[in-house]
């Protein structure tokens, strides 16, 4: 009987694990999807970009951990070094697809040319895009933002022509899936729009 006793916490620890685990990971009941909303006309002039030149872009490429349907979160008050996925929340396709078809729609928005990279345009720059983060970063139970990085990287043949970062964090209007969808949008369309007028400014070969 006391052997028991002193087994039992250890059974009701393990046990409060499992639980917790399912909770981020179990995939019953109905799922919500998500992607980065309707493309609108923006109204603001200090945030209409100009049309870059002719590009090819490539599909945007995204270390493995993000390149699936999840989306992910982040603890930072608990531990910020583990995403964790929501249970009943995804993505209608990866973020990084989304990511690359926003950017094509902007430049057409623009009025500029988006080719795929699979076409195979002769004398025309390529476009390739890294997707280093695309989370939402909870500061507290109540209270999140989201956070994206991309790397993009303007190739002229097998030339390096230029390459830039773009970080940006967008608050989050509620504390939970759907205020990281919203936000995590709002950066991308940031992102986006700074990307444009990198783009725009670069001489790039015709």
């Amino acid at each position: 009987m006391q052997k028991i006793i002193r087994i039992l916490p250890a059974v009701l620890a393990m046990l409060a694990v499992v639980l917790l685990n399912g909770c981020a990971t179990a995939n019953t009941g109905p799922v919500t999807l998500y992607d980065l909303g309707l493309l609108r006309v923006p109204q603001d002039a200090t945030v209409r970009a100009a049309p870059p030149p002719p590009l090819s872009i490539a599909e945007v490429n995204a270390p493995a951990w993000l390149d699936s349907p999840m989306m992910f979160f982040r603890l930072a008050y608990a531990n910020e070094q583990q995403p964790r996925p929501y249970a009943r929340s995804r993505w209608s396709m990866p973020p990084a697809q989304l990511f690359g078809q926003r950017l094509k729609a902007r430049i057409g928005q623009a009025g500029g040319v988006a080719l795929a990279a699979s076409d195979g345009a002769e004398n025309v720059p390529l476009l390739r895009i890294e997707a280093d983060d695309f989370t939402q970063i909870f500061d507290s139970p109540e209270q999140s933002f989201a956070l994206v990085s991309m790397r993009a990287s303007i190739l002229n043949g097998r030339t390096l022509a230029a390459q830039k970062t773009f970080i940006k964090q967008s608050p989050a209007p509620t504390a939970d899936a759907a205020g990281g969808a919203r936000a995590l949008a709002d950066a991308s369309d940031a992102i986006i729009t700074d990307m444009m007028n990198w783009l725009a400014g670069l001489r790039l070969k015709k």
